[in-house]
């Protein structure tokens, strides 16, 4: 018993030493995820100097792509060791920019990977970064509007190419090289189309502008170049619903559900 004892208390302190130095998911995220990712609301100052996406914008997408927590878990355990370009749920313009995470396979154990993965889970996206990306993408919904080349600008009329850039990477989307082949013939005849429109829009609006404020021009005046405008924003319109018809034939049902989920095509 005397011989026993002393490896007992041993063996106790060093349990209790276990606990007292386990670490918490917290504190594991902080250790091995802060260097890269910023863990708080990124103010607009810091944006231009990250190395990696915010960790509310990484859960904010992660939870968009996949609506149950314990698809979430096993997205972010599989990526944060198997990493790679397809499997990301970020717009692709962020990827190009801050190219695929290193893998941290054989350098932090799985049980505190699994540990970091149940903190961020619960944690992110804040409820303040939400309103954010809500406050963001309505105001930049109402400058596309006050820009826009075209007669309709309802939600119900997708602006398929910029959707499709934003995903273009994406596993998830599935896009096959044929399809991306093709995608990018319409999007080049798209965009100069429109360009060119916007262009001869601009000139007309800015005319049309100075007529309004001028005393000595009639409402008769005017008329022609509005009827130019309505005219051209008709054009730009009819090079939208082509470019619109020309993709959806390409993509099969389930990219335009992921795509487009509450647009009935």
């Amino acid at each position: 018993m005397k011989i026993t004892t002393p490896i007992f208390i041993g063996l106790t302190l060093l349990t209790l030493n276990s606990f007292a130095t386990a670490s918490t998911g917290e504190e594991l995220t902080k250790k091995n995820c802060a260097t890269c990712h910023i863990l708080t609301v990124p103010k607009p100052e810091q944006i231009p100097t990250l190395k990696a996406p915010a960790m509310e914008a990484v859960l904010f997408h992660v939870k968009l792509a996949y609506p149950k927590a314990e698809e979430q878990k096993a997205f972010i355990l599989d990526y944060i060791q198997n990493p790679s370009e397809s499997k990301s749920v970020c717009e692709s313009n962020k990827v190009s920019k801050f190219g695929v995470m290193p893998s941290v396979k054989g350098k932090v154990l799985v049980k505190d990977l699994e540990s970091i993965a149940d903190y961020i889970i619960a944690t992110y996206p804040s409820k303040k970064f939400v309103n954010m990306i809500k406050e963001i993408k309505g105001n930049g919904k109402l400058n596309s509007l006050k820009n826009s080349p075209f007669l309709m600008n309802q939600d119900a009329l997708p602006h398929l190419t910029k959707i499709l850039v934003e995903n273009w990477t994406k596993g998830t989307l599935g896009l096959t090289d044929k399809q991306k082949e093709k995608l990018l013939v319409i999007r080049k005849e798209t965009m100069q189309g429109v360009k060119k429109i916007k262009k001869a829009l601009s000139s007309l609006e800015a005319e049309v502008m100075e007529m309004i404020v001028d005393e000595d021009v009639e409402l008769k005046d005017i008329q022609p170049k509005v009827e130019e405008i309505a005219k051209l924003k008709a054009q730009a319109t009819m090079i939208q619903f082509k470019c619109l018809k020309e993709s959806v034939q390409i993509l099969n049902e389930k990219q335009l559900e992921y795509l487009l989920p509450f647009w009935d095509a």
